[in-house]
């Protein structure tokens, strides 16, 4: 029997690194560092399950970072607005998470047009809003830092620190948005849909798929991801500035890669998304616990591991064509 290491590699990967990690450092396997890793996870795995479905369509969205930053800091700003006429209560928390998720349907789909009706590459519109959306948040913040109510963020805390036993919300949020994404995309038109317009978008137009509607929903998918782990995300700092979200677009795209999809769209692996999720923070992690280099060198990392994903996919192509 064959083994196909292009499939199982993200997850031979993932238990040399759990072995590799318990190995250099004893606290590595301790239930709160586990937690830890988690949950920091939950945030990009959210993302990346929805770039998972725009890459798969033949998309890309480089602006989920800055997106996510911009959704974080009008959720504050929301909130801190509501507080005089609702009162301290998990309504104006509510009110927060609303204009979160809002907010995160319209840039979604802001993104989505732009693409789809405008018909310009999602490489540029993307570029163009993640400039966009992380010079509002700056402006809005003054450039500075949007900081919600101390008493609002002692309510919301929870929502970040809580959860059942040790595993806290994010982490089964997580948990329930990749299973739901996996079936989809697995088991649901709408994932065929997608998968077959990343095949071939003029095939599937001639199959009587409306490409540009399924393309459109792929983004607004996405912003709507962006908006559940701010949700998520504000109540850990309580805070929002122009340095928020950095990097987290190229987070989700290497996890995306690492995980099997396809950059070039056609097929996608949802599963194989979470796997790549985790192997980015146990790498971020290891690299913390033992020392070994420093932090400031995980972008470069992570930007290695996006080349070298990419190159085996290439190796695979290649391979399948002869």
């Amino acid at each position: 029997m064959k083994i196909d290491l292009h499939t199982l590699g993200p997850l031979v990967a993932l238990v040399a690194l759990v072995i590799l990690g318990a190995a250099l450092n004893s606290a590595f396997l301790a239930p709160a560092n586990i937690t830890n890793v988690l949950a920091r996870s939950a945030f990009i795995g959210l993302i990346a399950v929805g770039m998972t479905f725009v890459i798969t369509a033949g998309g890309l969205d480089l602006s989920v970072g800055s997106m996510a930053a911009f959704l974080a800091g009008i959720a504050i700003i929301a909130m801190n607005a509501a507080l005089p006429t609702t009162g301290l209560n998990w309504g104006t928390i509510l009110i927060g998470m609303g204009v979160a998720i809002l907010g995160g349907v319209l840039a979604g789909y802001l993104n989505g047009a732009l693409v789809t009706k405008a018909r310009i590459e999602p490489f540029i519109v993307t570029l163009g809003t993640m400039s966009i959306f992380r010079s509002l948040v700056t402006w809005l913040a003054d450039g500075g830092t949007l900081s919600l109510d101390y008493g609002l963020r002692t309510l919301y805390r929870p929502v970040y620190y809580g959860g059942i036993g040790w595993i806290t919300w994010p982490i089964i949020t997580f948990a329930i948005v990749a299973i739901l994404g996996e079936w989809t995309m697995r088991h649901s038109r709408f994932g065929r849909h997608v998968e077959a317009i990343g095949s071939n978008d003029r095939v599937a137009r001639y199959s009587a798929i409306d490409v540009n509607r399924m393309r459109l929903l792929t983004y607004v998918l996405l912003g709507v991801l962006v908006g559940l782990a701010v949700v998520l995300y504000v109540p850990r700092l309580g805070s929002a500035s122009g340095s928020t979200g950095v990097l987290w677009e190229l987070e989700a795209i290497a996890a995306v890669i690492i995980g099997g999809t396809a950059l070039k769209g056609g097929r996608g692996r949802v599963w194989g998304t979470v796997v790549g999720v985790l192997i980015l923070s146990l790498i971020d992690n290891i690299l913390n616990l033992a020392d070994l280099v420093s932090p400031y060198l995980n972008g470069a990392i992570q930007g290695v591991i996006i080349v070298l994903a990419v190159v085996l996919q290439r190796e695979k192509r290649t391979a399948e064509e002869r």
